[in-house]
């Protein structure tokens, strides 16, 4: 199980879980941010700080978020940032750059 950022969180990058996780698995894009789920340790940090709760379980992400799962996991693919497995977040890894479910959502 990983944690998943969802819909909620685009165009609003309110970043306060980033600084709570233990890991740095929580990497910024351009309109969302985004949980490897290889190097998430399921800690739910995250999800108790989210102001906007855009966070959930993998297994608990509401049906009409499932494709987020994907998004967050293929963010770090070669087709977006072609990152795979940084081993943590921090100003080198920060991109412009979104998952195409993601770029595909209208402005807020």
């Amino acid at each position: 199980m990983a944690y998943v950022i969802t819909e909620a969180c685009v165009d609003v990058k309110d970043k306060a879980c980033v600084p709570s996780c233990p890991v740095e698995c929580i990497y910024e894009g351009g309109r969302m941010l985004y949980i490897h789920p290889d190097e998430c340790i399921n800690c739910g940090l995250c999800l108790s700080v989210c102001p906007v709760q855009a966070i959930y379980a993998d297994d608990q992400v509401p049906e009409d978020q499932k494709g987020y799962i994907a998004a967050n996991a293929e963010f770090f693919g070669d087709a977006v940032t072609g990152w795979h497995s940084p081993g943590g977040a921090g100003p080198r890894y920060v991109t412009d750059k979104d998952h195409p479910l993601v770029a595909s959502q209208p402005k807020r």
